[in-house]
């Protein structure tokens, strides 16, 4: 089990990257040293999101751009004309070779399917980061120091009882949590693992009615042995060596795609690795999750040998979230930011083939406030995080409506409801400290050690944000 090490960082103000204004966006943020991949699933769950090792939380009743965190239920998702029009376009292109007719009707402002996947930003702005420093800390020697603590702390017997799932998991009341059917051989595992990756596993065209409406799997599995052009998505691990290799190709994509469709060149590679290969979770393979594991990849969509668009993912144990998308704009009449969101989607429901728990597609944060943001609403089977109690709600021209009249929104009509892993006073006593680089300990005996509580606003303020789970799970650098 990895231990997640974070230092809080408090209140952030700064520039908006949605409305443009200065120094109206109000959030909170914490550097992660190193994120275990079901505490960042329960974090973003929370309203938190990552940029690099920065994590950030909107602080919605006093930003200017609520921002609420959407995600899409793949195994309920179902296609408009808008995306089939989208699949049949690449379709057309990779089989003839040729540009769709319809690309002239973009360019003269008639086609709005294809000026919005064109024009509308694929991803929300990069969060402008905080003017302090994380300290310096040595973050395996920390990990030793919270597990060694954390086997102290477990009662006679615990390591039998746990032995059999994950202590991660089994404390989450999300929808990761694990279900009481025996586990499966590693063998059986890996064959319907291949299975899925093969297509075995999903009903033949032949057998389907002939009424059936064609699937996003089916637009996607097309013939594709005559064709002009051919598409291969390759899956690369942030850290792996494929990842080094195609580095220059990803680089220079993403300073096209900025200097574009931004007019925002970034400064350098490293801004670039900075910002979208350096993760804080490391390849987890857990026997029970997908072949690839969870972590921090990228999604490359080569044309032939070109390299014309990534998708930057984090693949968690209930979903994959889509950090950033950027293409090559002389591709734009392809739609590629809608495409490849439906790609992503179908990625979901392969994997949740085998690994059922994992069926939702993060899309990062909905703000309805910003018309321009408002395209990731439109796929079907999407949910909204209510800001205060942390359950999903559907999003609904209901919904729509009220977000028109208030741009924040509790969302939860229930008014009794309240957070089930809200973090109380009472808990302050499990938050776990790190003091130094050999000190590590729980607050209850760091009040009874030093005699101080100079710190316990902002422990307090930071475990409320990441609640009550986290807040004992993690370990809190509070180092001078």
């Amino acid at each position: 089990m990895s231990v997640s090490i974070v230092q809080y960082f408090g209140s952030q103000l700064s520039k908006c990257g949605y409305c443009t204004g200065t120094n109206c966006s109000k959030s909170n943020g914490m550097h992660a040293y190193r994120l275990d991949c079901q505490d960042y699933q329960d974090l973003i769950d929370r309203g938190w999101r990552r940029c690099g090792n920065y994590c950030y939380k909107l602080k919605n009743k006093e930003t200017c751009c609520p921002c609420y965190t959407i995600k899409c239920d793949a195994l309920e998702f179902k296609l408009t004309k808008s995306n089939k029009r989208i699949l049949r376009r690449m379709n057309r292109f990779l089989r003839d070779g040729k540009r769709d007719p319809v690309e002239q009707a973009a360019r003269a402002g008639n086609d709005d399917d294809v000026t919005e996947g064109a024009n509308a930003p694929a991803s929300e702005p990069q969060p402008q980061m905080p003017d302090k420093s994380p300290a310096v800390i040595n973050v395996e020697q920390a990990m030793s120091l919270a597990q060694a603590q954390k086997s102290k702390a477990k009662p006679a017997g615990a390591a039998q009882v746990l032995g059999a799932q994950s202590p991660t998991l089994g404390s989450n009341k999300s929808a990761t949590a694990i279900s009481n059917k025996p586990r499966k051989k590693a063998k059986q595992m890996r064959l319907e693992r291949r299975q899925a990756k093969l297509g075995d596993t999903k009903e033949p065209p032949s057998q389907k009615a002939a009424t059936q409406e064609k699937s996003l799997t089916d637009f996607l599995s097309e013939p594709s042995e005559s064709n002009k052009h051919q598409l291969k998505l390759s899956l690369v691990h942030v850290y792996g060596e494929e990842f080094k290799r195609t580095l220059p190709d990803s680089y220079a994509l993403y300073r096209k795609y900025q200097i574009s469709i931004h007019n925002d060149p970034p400064k350098d590679r490293s801004a670039y690795q900075d910002h979208l290969q350096v993760s804080p979770m490391k390849n987890e393979k857990p026997d029970d999750g997908p072949e690839m594991g969870y972590g921090s990849f990228h999604q490359q969509y080569w044309l032939d040998d070109k390299l014309i668009a990534v998708g930057v993912i984090d693949i968690l144990p209930g979903s994959v979230s889509s950090v950033y998308f950027f293409y090559d704009p002389d591709y734009s009449f392809l739609s590629l930011g809608t495409y490849g969101s439906l790609r992503e989607i179908d990625f979901v429901q392969t994997i949740a083939a085998t690994t059922p728990a994992l069926k939702y597609y993060y899309m990062g944060f909905y703000i309805h406030s910003c018309p321009k943001m408002r395209y990731k609403g439109k796929l079907s089977a999407s949910y909204l995080l209510c800001p205060e109690t942390y359950v999903w709600i559907l999003l609904t021209d209901v919904i729509r409506s009220k977000l028109d009249a208030n741009k924040y929104q509790r969302l939860n009509d229930d008014a009794a409801a309240r957070d089930v892993n809200e973090f109380l006073v009472e808990h302050l006593d499990e938050v776990m400290l790190l003091l130094d680089a050999k000190t590590c300990m729980k607050y209850k005996n760091y009040v009874q050690i030093t005699g101080t509580e100079s710190d316990r606003v902002e422990i307090i303020e930071y475990s409320e944000l990441v609640g009550k789970v986290c807040a004992h799970r993690m370990l809190y650098v509070n180092m001078a």
